[in-house]
């Protein structure tokens, strides 16, 4: 008699299945479209901020030269990488999936939406940063002085600003220009006298956040079931099927 092996069908992987794919490039091609529309058209219309919901939400230009949080400044290029093998592993993951997973493949577009959005601004744009001796920091668009003595920089967005210039003397050696990630989303809701998100984001950050939580909860209940994460084969099945009784 045949054993259970025989029953067994395994999941093809979705990386041979179309829809899959349109599934997983259709969502990071709009999300990555959304990000990048969303920022060019606030740094070339907002001027440097503009109140949208009077104490919830306003928009506030910003030009991040770190990772999260505006953390790392100067280390872009840890960031690409670490960008790239991001990239590679949700690849990885889409490949070790099944079809059946489209919950999984939409948060995967999501992640790949947001993570090359923000790659795209770290090899794409590129801002002056300007470190004071006495710890301030200014970040903008280089400009020409005529002033060999001095640095001029002004704003990346509309701006009745008048460039800022700053003594050469007075700035540190780490000053000069970096990649940098344009930001222009501020919560200014605040419950009981604290900011209930006091750092600026973009849309690229909304995807990020949306399609990690969708995957962890989609690994949470994968692993409840008994699974052990999207995979093509057994993980992806569920735990094998109990042999036909004689």
């Amino acid at each position: 008699m045949a054993g259970p092996a025989a029953h067994e069908h395994p999941e093809r992987s979705a990386i041979r299945h179309f829809a899959s794919h349109v599934r997983l490039w259709l969502v990071a091609a709009l999300g990555l479209w959304t990000d990048l529309e969303s920022k060019q058209w606030a740094f070339s219309h907002v001027p440097g901020q503009q109140t949208v919901m009077d104490g919830v939400l306003s928009f506030k230009l910003s030009l991040n030269p770190g990772a999260l949080f505006g953390l790392g400044a100067g280390l872009a290029p840890i960031f690409v990488g670490a960008s790239v093998l991001a990239l590679l592993f949700v690849l990885y993951l889409f490949s070790q999936s099944a079809p059946r997973h489209r919950g999984l493949h939409i948060a995967l577009g999501l992640v790949l939406a947001g993570a090359i959005g923000n790659l795209h601004d770290r090899t794409q744009v590129m801002a002056y940063v300007v470190h004071t001796n006495n710890g301030q920091r200014d970040v903008g668009r280089l400009v020409d002085s005529g002033n060999k003595n001095r640095i001029s920089i002004e704003d990346f967005w509309p701006s009745d600003r008048k460039p800022r210039e700053y003594r050469k003397r007075d700035i540190s050696p780490e000053s000069g220009e970096q990649p940098a990630v344009r930001d222009f989303i501020s919560i200014d809701a605040r419950v009981f006298g604290r900011s209930v998100w006091p750092w600026i984001f973009n849309i690229a950050d909304v995807w990020l956040v949306v399609g990690v939580g969708t995957l962890l909860v989609s690994f949470w209940r994968d692993g409840r079931r008994g699974g052990h994460g999207p995979s093509a084969g057994e993980g992806a099945n569920g735990p094998p099927a109990p042999a036909p009784q004689e």
